[in-house]
């Protein structure tokens, strides 16, 4: 797994505080395809019993028959929230965002690649 160091150039809040999480074979219910002027391509608004409905990359799941799709790995939406010139380390990135660990403290998820800039300090 190749890490990176991310400088954090634009705030990150996240919108969901109760985000998505699975397991790897997990069935799901496949609703839209993410459309917004980001330009961040292949997200699917997905349900998975006894959670609210959350945004999974598309390369994650196997449709199996129409909307029902099962998890190829493990995954949880939760984003990151990050201020402005934190440093964080992204260790994944997929379809517009980066999953990051904050140097500061324990705490990880997801925040868009927009927001950040790499750096090689």
């Amino acid at each position: 797994m190749e890490t990176k160091k991310y400088l954090v150039i634009q705030d990150h809040t996240t919108d969901y505080p109760e985000p998505i999480s699975f397991a790897k074979g997990a069935l799901l219910t496949v609703g839209e395809r993410y459309d917004g002027p980001e330009g961040w391509e292949d997200w699917l608004f997905c349900e998975t019993p006894g959670q609210k409905g959350g945004w999974v990359p598309a390369q994650i799941i196997k449709f199996v028959k129409d909307k029902t799709a099962i998890s190829l790995e493990d995954y949880t939406a939760r984003e990151l929230n990050a201020r402005k010139g934190e440093v964080l380390i992204g260790t994944k990135t997929i379809n517009g965002w980066v999953w990051c660990k904050s140097n500061d403290s324990l705490e990880s998820g997801w925040i868009p690649l927009a927001n950040l800039q790499e750096t090689y300090q």
